[in-house]
């Protein structure tokens, strides 16, 4: 258990600005609304609407999250990113 502990954050230090960017260099709009289904991403989308909406919306501010560790950091895909579209739980 002391081994996780010692394990470095890999988001420590990243802001969503960062993640937003990083994975709009990998995957274009396109590729990030075909992977996690929001609005802000499918119509008429941009850096800046995209980061409000995140930031007022925990759900979808994870699936971001969870998209750039696996894209990333080789974490394996989460089951937040398995959901079509909506709240966990919907």
């Amino acid at each position: 258990m002391e081994e996780e502990a010692k394990k470095p954050d890999p988001l420590h230090g990243v802001t969503l600005v960062m993640m937003l960017e990083r994975l709009l260099e990998k995957y274009g709009w396109p590729g990030l609304a075909k992977r996690i289904k929001i609005r802000c991403f499918e119509s008429d989308p941009s850096v800046a609407s995209s980061l409000t909406f995140l930031r007022r919306t925990p759900w979808a501010r994870e699936k971001v999250q969870d998209l750039y560790l696996y894209a990333f950091h080789g974490v394996k895909k989460p089951p937040s990113l398995w959901k079509s579209r909506g709240k966990p739980g919907k």
